[in-house]
């Protein structure tokens, strides 16, 4: 039996599907289009390979294509940054299906949670591999939800997210949020598909929503860098914040993630009532302690 490597299979059929022929610089051509996207010939041709190799390439044989070519392929297939890293790493994959392994338990280091109790005032997230919460600041956890509340074996961004009435309530554009999450949980279990923590997740939250499911399927990647947020927050009311991504030097495998607003906006406003809140909420219960 011959094996083959399905997720690249999959990612390579559904990445042509979403191609639009009408930009890819391709000679006029009048045959009728029976499906959406380019054809097999077309994705070979704008990549300079034969139509025999890409064809076995995305029936997933067993073919190792240089880096140039894969370079070409995701060119060929107007793939972004990640969908050409998420192409690399299936493409690197081959047709072996790796072992599942357990990873250590993701740590801080105490200079680290030093630096975040100094931004108490400014809403920071850590997140570590698959989105876990390694730590959040003061404003925070104001701003998005108390994750200590939850077991530490279960501290999520993606499952709180995706799952969590509570987070469905507070994003306005809760659709884009999520399928975001979605997309950036696929790019990271290509990284590592031995990852069992990840294959966990992915299973547990396919089974419990129908959205994450269809999503996941469509096979699309996201790598979250910046944005905003439109929140409906249930103290402050509407506001959007914006968010940007530092990845600590020396340990790719942990992002924080800074959120702010527009000075003398409407939001700025109330993220300041939302400090104010908060950290009377804190000394509160800290009394009560």
């Amino acid at each position: 039996m011959v094996e083959r490597n399905a997720e690249l299979a999959d990612f390579l059929r559904r990445a042509r599907a979403q191609c639009d022929p009408s930009r890819a610089g391709l000679p006029a051509d009048d045959r009728p289009r029976r499906v959406p996207g380019l054809r097999r010939e077309e994705v070979a041709l704008l990549a300079g390979v034969s139509a025999d190799y890409y064809a076995r390439l995305e029936q997933g044989r067993r073919i190792v294509p240089s880096p140039a070519v894969v370079d070409a392929i995701g060119r060929a297939l107007s793939l972004d940054a990640p969908g050409r890293a998420h192409l690399a790493d299936l493409v690197g994959r081959g047709t072996g299906r790796p072992q599942p392994r357990t990873r250590p338990v993701q740590r801080l280091r105490p200079g680290m949670h030093q630096l975040l109790h100094a931004l108490d005032d400014v809403p920071v997230l850590v997140l570590g591999r698959r989105a876990d919460v390694l730590a959040q600041t003061r404003l925070g956890r104001a701003l998005l939800t108390d994750f200590d509340r939850f077991p530490a074996a279960r501290r999520n961004y993606a499952r709180w997210l995706l799952l969590d009435d509570d987070a469905r309530a507070l994003f306005v554009d809760w659709e884009v949020q999520a399928r975001a999450a979605v997309e950036n949980l696929r790019l990271e279990a290509g990284t590592d598909p031995a990852d069992r923590a990840t294959a966990e997740l992915v299973a547990e939250l396919r089974a419990a929503s129908d959205d994450v499911a269809r999503w996941w399927d469509e096979h699309r990647v996201h790598q979250r860098t910046h944005g905003s947020k439109r929140l409906r927050h249930p103290v402050v009311g509407d506001l959007t914040v914006e968010y940007e991504t530092l990845t600590l030097p020396g340990d790719p495998h942990t992002t924080v993630f800074v959120y702010s607003t527009e000075p003398g906006s409407p939001s700025q406003r109330a993220l300041d009532l939302l400090a104010s809140w908060s950290l009377t909420a804190d000394r509160a219960a800290a009394g009560r302690a």
